[in-house]
């Protein structure tokens, strides 16, 4: 019985295509709006949770706040931290390693091409072993920096590929840092992050002697605590001494305290307010098409007056005729629908792949899950459902003898 009322829902909305199509422009903006901007948010989420992933929970990073000028992350605010302050944090009761990360933007130079690359140093003493650990660093090619090297450079596994340099970067060539020569003495695995990928490391010691300089300041300081069960305890800590330190009040401070998964959920809030802000404006487009899916059933009600009096007149219940045109708007919503799924998709893979291409870069992904594509297309057959109620009932209310009387 159900599908002889989809047949004829189906036959009815064919018979009025231009009207059935323009009823659905709301229905379908609305949908391919969310699918392509969730889709893009859980793809962006993903792919940054994935550049993180390989950080342990027992990490804490250590950075000046304010507004960045520009640069790579901790550089560029109005007041830096000072170089000493890693030695104070390894004092504090719990913590195992504290140590300076400089982060300098560089021009690198091979095959008589150039490229813009993060170079980031690599600590020297009894932390390096620690950092090595930290972030899991092997080689693929070559080998790791060794305390020592003076020129010599540790690649991502990115600079092996072609489109960089026109060909490969391998173990063993020579490439230009700031018009500096170095010899590349290794390419590391390859981790799928572009934080490591496309890293450019060299010794503490030269980048503050070759690179960057030495004027005092860190851009961030990498701590690693002994037991991750005392972190909130030692970040308490590490901000007093900070507060100290940098004579600032409690809640007016100057830095920011983090572990990697607090900055996570750091993006993930502002993915979710973004994507909030979008979801608001679609559902208004919905909403729009929800009263466009009402009108066109109160005007087929109309229209259809005769043909609903000859039903009734042949026995049809009043529940069959609600069904009808019940089924009839839920048919508008769901064919709506199913066009602005296949439209979000099209549209977050497309401007993925563009991102792509046009920042060089993985980051920016989509990611679609089953989950949204089913709840889209339930949404908006409940959508289409919940503004066909009223005409449906109207049309189940006429009577048999004002309905065969109507010349409409």
């Amino acid at each position: 019985m159900l599908l002889e009322y989809l047949k004829l829902s189906f036959q009815n909305l064919s018979r009025r295509k231009m009207r059935s199509w323009l009823t659905m422009i709301g229905i379908f903006i609305g949908i391919a709006a969310v699918v392509s901007l969730i889709g893009l948010g859980e793809g962006l989420r993903s792919a940054v949770i994935g550049q993180f992933g390989f950080l342990g929970t027992d990490i804490l990073s250590v950075r000046a706040s304010g507004l960045a000028l520009a640069g790579p992350p901790g550089s560029g605010t109005p007041v830096p931290l000072a170089d000493d302050l890693a030695e104070k944090i390894e004092k504090i009761n719990g913590v195992e390693a504290a140590f300076n990360r400089y982060i300098e933007s560089a021009t690198l130079e091979f095959n008589d091409r150039s490229s813009i690359g993060m170079a980031v140093s690599v600590p020297g003493g009894d932390t390096r072993k620690i950092f090595e650990e930290m972030v899991n660093l092997k080689a693929d090619q070559g080998r790791l920096l060794r305390e020592g090297d003076g020129k010599k450079v540790l690649l991502g596994n990115d600079f092996t590929k072609d489109d960089v340099f026109g060909k490969g970067v391998a173990s063993g060539d020579r490439v230009l840092i700031n018009s500096v020569q170095f010899e590349v003495v290794g390419i590391l695995e390859k981790k799928g992050s572009f934080i490591f990928d496309s890293a450019v490391m060299v010794n503490e010691d030269v980048m503050l002697d070759t690179i960057r300089g030495d004027d005092g300041t860190t851009d961030i300081i990498a701590v690693k605590v002994k037991n991750e069960a005392e972190i909130s305890r030692i970040t308490e800590d590490i901000e007093k001494l900070l507060r100290k330190e940098r004579d600032v009040d409690e809640g007016k401070e100057n830095f920011n305290v983090q572990t990697p998964q607090q900055a996570i959920e750091s993006l993930n809030s502002v993915l979710f307010a973004v994507q909030l802000f979008v979801t608001i404006i679609a559902v208004i487009s919905l909403l729009v098409g929800g009263i466009g899916i009402m009108n066109t059933m109160y005007t087929s009600v109309l229209e259809r007056t005769k043909e609903i009096g000859i039903l009734k007149s042949i026995g049809a219940p009043n529940s069959a005729i609600f069904t009808l045109f019940f089924m009839e708007s839920g048919l508008l919503g769901s064919v709506g629908g199913c066009i602005g799924i296949i439209l979000g998709l099209a549209l977050s893979y497309g401007f993925a792949f563009i991102g792509q291409l046009a920042l060089g870069s993985d980051l920016i992904q989509a990611k679609a899950s089953l989950s949204l594509i089913f709840g889209s297309l339930l949404f908006s057959f409940i959508l289409g459902t919940a503004f066909g109620v009223m005409p449906a009932v109207q049309a189940s209310r006429l009577q048999p003898v004002d309905s065969l009387r109507s010349t409409r």
